[in-house]
């Protein structure tokens, strides 16, 4: 069944359900306020002597794309990962695609400059953009959990 909500809300489903999905696996999960600039969700092991930050980004009609923007191509970390969000409809599982945070990076810029050097349909230049686009077409990072495992092992 399609979803019948606004962006904002789709977005606030993902944060809660990759918090759940995370929790479900055993590890603690606390989403943070809304003023945490690229910060969704910060993530430690059960023992809680490691921890690890996490943005989530959510795609409503169950694609294997993300929009992103400027903002976020200096902000990664080896500690900081993203969770892409692909909700199918309601009554079915979304899809999780666990990411590091350099990787997406790497990849959101090298695409927009690619995409920049293109040209429009009517062959004139593009104009720069403030957003970027994040794809997985072919599943690499779907349902990665291991990234996050690996990064909260015990210190």
């Amino acid at each position: 069944m399609k979803l019948n909500i606004g962006n904002t809300q789709v977005g606030v489903a993902g944060e809660y359900l990759a918090a759940g999905e995370l929790t479900l696996r055993g590890y603690v999960s606390s989403i943070t306020l809304r003023n945490s600039r690229g910060i969704d969700i910060i993530v430690s092991n059960a023992e809680g002597t490691c921890s690890i930050t996490v943005q989530v980004k959510t795609n409503g009609k169950g694609g294997r794309s993300w929009l992103l923007s400027k903002k976020s191509e200096p902000f990664f970390s080896e500690r900081h990962v993203y969770i892409f969000v692909s909700i199918q409809g309601l009554g079915v599982r979304p899809d999780y695609y666990v990411v590091p945070s350099k990787e997406v990076v790497n990849q959101i810029k090298t695409n927009h400059q690619n995409w920049i050097r293109g040209r429009k349909r009517n062959g004139e230049p593009r104009k720069d953009s403030k957003m970027r686009k994040f794809r997985d077409p072919d599943g690499k990072y779907l349902e990665a959990w291991e990234i996050i495992s690996r990064l909260l092992v015990k210190e």
